[in-house]
């Protein structure tokens, strides 16, 4: 594997959009080339997102040479487009160490760059962040100042991009958005915006006509204003004899360019240029293909989101070699558990926001198509689409990302929990996720969940738990909205397709007896905190081990055993701490008076950057070593009883 990655003769030279700017148009066809072929070159290598980037390499290059960034205002959505972006303003010698341990963030990120104008990790947020900076700016008098959001992979499906375009109709202010319209987000684009785009992009009538008139009246001997005017009159008029119906968008009062072909660069930096000098909200729909360039990428999109290693020439995708076999992923425990659990209980459907292959709800869409949706990115309307259909009977599982879910929350309490129905949430990616970072860590779903009434909150320690809390959760003695939450990845076992078995809702589990401490630990962790146990047998020091299972509602008579027995304790999760697991434990013993040391293990009241789960685990402390290291000091430091 060549580790030697150079830039191409243009693109060395540019250290910032103002180097872009020195070259003539016609070179900029040699820095787009050379742009997608870096993009290739490091993400090869190094990892990361891949196919997003690849198709927005000609609209990136364009941006940056017609538009004044940082003054004029760029928001990237989503964030995973924007490599070409980063590597153009300042940062073409430190992408290789993108999304590393203390390298750069693979998304936009306000304290890395000037031209970094928003930190959009998740989806759907460019529109509303672009509009705030334009009414800003309007505010403060700074009429020659641009604001662009493009938005692209799927964000437009979601609720907040309508909110934010029905607000910018109205706004009179300075924002263009951009819609990347490649028919993908990370799975290929469902709904009905995703048909109309592709109507109104087939059905060229109405966009010919007005292209061609506006040409022709630019033509007439009369000043450019009226003829602007003259022309937004009669376009108007006219509009409905070429449309069979109104565009969407200029119904909310955005003023519609396209669509055109976002990997024409001469196309898009003379459009660009026009728009630059229309004043209002305004929209280009462009047509670009996710992975352009690299064809095995344009021919699997969903496959090359975001590949891992892989062999540029042949598209070999390196795979991790093991001696022996390796325990499933997590979500694909859930994939393949749900259509058990669905072949058994005809009332069983799955929801995911966008995410069927990630969460592998795909194996259940395959095989099902009529139990299982994909709803687009909208975790909101998830959320409350699974309340409705579990008024009718239906025992629905809304997979949905730890993090994701925290867009979600009015609908969990008000649509969900407050009306007491038996939906099931599996938080999938819970815990810290690795090289997506801070935005995509799972570390609050705890928290947030738990000071919800009647919420059942529980955790597998491993695959075969999983499988049977998910066949818990959807038994019809199950009442209560129930949560289940898993991390990324390989669980612990080889053997795993166990027989169901019902867990009783609140009961944790005993994993070995001991003396001098006890270790408390809510799901995966708790292998975290086996590990350490081994670790320490060696020096004498037998801790006891118990697995909650749940923190809501807590197993009382296992903690009245422990308590009984045990003045030092330990308690480990992935969440963080405030608000979570330990936090749940210090209740309990204020509640009933017990007195003991406890030592909180979980991830600290920080955000957490991205680097690999065991660099991030072993930074917040989280990991088998630093549990036996405060195994090791609670056995030799002297309990001070409160009181």
């Amino acid at each position: 594997m060549n580790m030697d990655i150079k830039a191409g003769p243009l693109l060395a030279n540019i250290n910032n959009p103002d180097d872009l700017k020195k070259l003539s148009r016609e070179q900029l066809h040699q820095v787009a080339g050379e742009l997608r072929q870096y993009i290739i070159d490091v993400v090869s290598i190094h990892g990361g997102h891949f196919a997003a980037s690849l198709g927005v390499v000609e609209l990136t290059v364009a941006l940056h040479y017609v538009f004044n960034t940082p003054y004029d205002q760029l928001v990237w959505d989503v964030g995973h487009q924007a490599y070409g972006h980063k590597i153009l303003t300042g940062r073409r010698d430190s992408f290789p160490s993108n999304r590393k341990y203390k390298g750069i963030s693979g998304f936009p990120k306000r304290d890395e760059s000037i031209y970094d104008t928003f930190g959009v990790g998740h989806s759907s947020t460019s529109i509303s962040a672009a509009l705030g900076m334009a009414m800003a700016s309007h505010y403060k008098g700074e009429t020659d100042r641009q604001h662009i959001a493009v938005i692209g992979d799927g964000a437009m499906t979601a609720g907040l991009a309508f909110e934010a375009m029905n607000h910018a109709g109205i706004a009179k202010s300075n924002v263009l958005i951009i819609l990347n319209d490649n028919d993908m987000g990370i799975d290929p684009n469902v709904g009905a915006l995703k048909e109309y785009l592709t109507d109104i992009t087939t059905s060229q009538t109405y966009n010919k006509f007005r292209e061609d008139f506006w040409k022709a009246l630019g033509k007439l001997p009369v000043g450019k204003n009226y003829s602007r005017e003259m022309a937004s009159k009669i376009e108007a008029g006219l509009k409905g004899v070429v449309s069979k119906s109104s565009n969407l968008f200029e119904s909310l009062k955005l003023r519609y360019f396209g669509p055109i072909d976002g990997h024409n660069l001469t196309k898009l930096v003379d459009t660009l240029k026009d728009l630059k000098d229309i004043p209002g909200p305004k929209i280009l729909h462009i047509k670009t293909v996710k992975g352009k360039g690299y064809d095995l990428a344009e021919k699997d999109q969903t496959k090359w989101h975001a590949p891992g290693l892989f062999d540029k020439l042949t598209g070999e995708i390196y795979k991790k070699q093991y001696d022996l076999p390796q325990p499933p992923k997590y979500q694909d425990v859930f994939g393949y558990t749900i259509i058990e659990l669905a072949e058994k209980n005809d009332k069983v459907f799955g929801i995911t926001p966008a995410m069927p292959s990630g969460s592998s709800l795909k194996y259940m869409m395959e095989k099902m198509p009529d139990r299982a949706f994909d709803v687009s990115i909208c975790e909101q309307h998830a959320v409350t689409l699974s309340a409705g259909m579990a008024t009718q009977g239906l025992k629905v599982f809304c997979n949905i990302y730890s993090t994701f879910m925290q867009r979600a929350y009015d609908m969990v309490i008000h649509d969900v929990a407050l009306q007491k129905l038996p939906v099931i949430f599996c938080l999938d990616r819970a815990g810290l996720v690795g090289e997506d970072g801070a935005t995509h860590h799972g570390v609050y779903d705890i928290a947030y969940m738990r000071c919800i009434p009647n919420m059942i909150i529980s955790a597998p320690m491993n695959e075969s738990e999983l499988r049977n809390l998910m066949y818990t959760a959807q038994l019809d003695s199950t009442k209560n909205p129930f949560v289940i939450r898993y991390p990324r990845g390989q669980g612990v076992l080889a053997e795993w397709q166990t027989p169901f078995e019902e867990i009783k809702i609140g009961k944790g589990r005993k994993i070995k007896d001991g003396d001098e401490l006890a270790i408390l630990s809510f799901g995966h962790p708790g292998n975290f905190a086996a590990a350490a146990i081994r670790d320490v047998k060696a020096d004498g020091i037998n801790p006891a081990h118990y697995d909650l299972r749940f923190v809501k509602p807590l197993d009382e008579a296992l903690l009245h055993e422990v308590f009984a027995k045990f003045n030092k304790i330990i308690t480990v999760e992935d969440g963080t701490v405030k608000g979570g697991v330990g936090t749940a434990i210090l209740e309990f013993m204020n509640e009933h008076g017990y007195k003991a040391d406890v030592k909180m293990i979980g991830i600290p009241d920080k955000f957490i950057e991205h680097g690999t789960p065991k660099e991030l685990y072993n930074e917040t402390g989280v990991d088998a070593a630093h549990i036996a290291e405060a195994i090791r000091e609670m056995v030799n430091v002297k309990v001070n009883l409160l009181g």
